[in-house]
């Protein structure tokens, strides 16, 4: 039996960089994955694919609606080959998990497939296609990621009632696609069949689409998003949804309780995920879960099992790949006997819809609530000279300091390039920046990056210079 100072249990962002840490420390690392790729739901199902295909989708649609602005001129018809769109995608999605494989053999950490599950609190059963091995291992770290939720009432039939994984792959576009909650994933996978050529309808249960985002940045995308031929149903409760050969149809009732009706020929389920936790057998091991199926840890992300620990998203806080990132090198640190710290306020998170939305720290409606006096800086992207040389003009930077102290609370951006743009937002605030400080440092010109400079301009006295 091969013994291991560490076993990390699944290869997401957050169990295989944490397996990599633990490796460069000097830990003995072993990492145990279900699948035959490595990299977890980010890397094969989620984030990479996504991405791809947003790109993709964004080139056609920059081919279609907006070369002939800059001059381009294309002889006959633009066309989608949704085969190959696909095959890109999946392309690099390989590209990227073998990249994974290169860094465990690297690091030289020992990766076993199968199923993993506990023995006891120190032995784990790996199960691959019926043949079992076992490892033996001081402390264990549960990386084991999320699924994809449903509502009780829907039965996933995986063909046309789908889920984003579904959505990753399709052999057709879409000629209505209907989607069920208006979050992250069902809006950027609603964008690119939208962009594609499909009909796209979002039905959301809350009043607005991304409700935990700064109501700023939600009527701004959706304001976008319906430029471009999305259509919204907020404030409407989904009852109902049935398939009938290649028709989906699916029921809800509006905010006044009057049923609605809509019917396309795929509906995708985005109704958020669920930790997963099947098969670990950590009834074994004696690790609890609370009550909403997490995997309950303290501070130090350590279970109540002393030699175990979880992180991402089977654990609580944000589901996103860079905080189980954050969290397995802070365990790793930990088990090394260094004194890591996690931020989760300045935990930034993106919408990768065009314009894209990104934002960290408080909210508009978070400060509101917990009292605090706060001033706020806002400046558009359309009067930046940068965003009209590229016609990405739609969006804005809004900046929230305290009142008093003019410490930076929440920076909250939508616009072409924010994803990149949130993270001077986060160094900023990681070292407790004021507004005034940001409004002074230099920023290049012609860029994006200008409008954080103008928001906390504007935010300092209202001394935004360009509007």
């Amino acid at each position: 039996m091969n013994s291991y100072d560490v076993a990390v249990i699944g290869s997401g962002p957050g169990g295989y960089v944490a397996a990599i840490r633990c490796a460069q420390l000097g830990m003995k690392t072993a990492i145990i994955e279900k699948y035959d790729t490595l990299g977890g739901t980010c890397l094969n199902v989620g984030c990479i694919p996504s991405k791809a295909l947003l790109d993709s989708s964004h080139h056609y649609e920059e081919a279609v609606k907006n070369f002939e602005a800059h001059g381009i001129e294309i002889p006959g018809e633009v066309k989608v080959n949704i085969e190959k769109m696909i095959s890109r995608k999946q392309g690099v999605v390989d590209q990227t998990t073998k990249g994974i494989e290169f860094l465990m053999d690297k690091n030289k950490i020992d990766v076993y497939h199968g199923v993993g599950s506990f023995k006891d609190a120190t032995h784990i059963s790996i199960d691959k296609d019926g043949e079992i091995q076992e490892i033996e291992a001081k402390r264990s770290l549960i990386a084991t990621g999320s699924k994809p939720s449903t509502l009780p009432f829907i039965k996933l039939d995986k063909e046309r009632i789908i889920t984003s994984t579904e959505a990753l792959k399709l052999k057709e576009i879409p000629k209505h696609l209907v989607i069920i909650g208006g979050g992250v994933i069902g809006l950027e996978l609603g964008q690119v069949y939208n962009r594609l050529g499909a009909q796209v309808s979002v039905i959301e249960y809350m009043d607005r689409i991304i409700p935990t985002m700064d109501g700023g940045l939600s009527k701004e995308l959706q304001r976008s998003l319906k430029k471009g031929g999305m259509k919204f149903y907020t404030s409407h409760k989904v009852k109902e949804v049935t398939r009938k050969a290649d028709k989906v149809c699916v029921k809800a009732d509006d905010k006044k309780g009057k049923e609605v009706s809509f019917e396309g020929d795929y509906c995708l389920v985005s109704v958020g995920r669920r930790p997963f936790t099947e098969g670990l057998n950590l009834d074994k091991a004696g690790v609890k879960l609370n009550d909403k199926g997490q995997v309950e840890v303290n501070e130090h992300l350590q279970t109540n099992v002393s030699n175990i620990y979880a992180i991402g998203d089977v654990i609580k806080g944000a589901m996103l790949a860079h905080k189980a990132e954050e969290e397995g090198v802070f365990v790793a640190e930990t088990l090394a006997g260094q004194k890591p710290h996690i931020n989760y306020n300045l935990i930034p998170g993106v919408v990768y819809t065009w314009p894209e939305v990104a934002a960290v720290g408080k909210t508009e409606e978070q400060l509101k609530e917990e009292g605090v006096s706060y001033k706020t800086g806002q400046f558009p992207m359309r009067a930046l000279g940068r965003a009209r040389a590229s016609m990405d003009i739609d969006g804005f930077v809004k900046v929230l300091a305290d009142e008093k102290t003019d410490e930076v609370l929440g920076i909250h951006m939508i616009g072409a390039r924010t994803a990149d743009l949130i993270a001077e937002a986060v160094t900023a605030m990681e070292y407790r920046a004021s507004a005034e400080d940001i409004s002074r440092m230099s920023h290049a010109h012609p860029t994006y990056a200008e409008a954080v400079k103008e928001a906390a301009l504007a935010a300092t006295d209202n001394r935004a210079l360009h509007v």
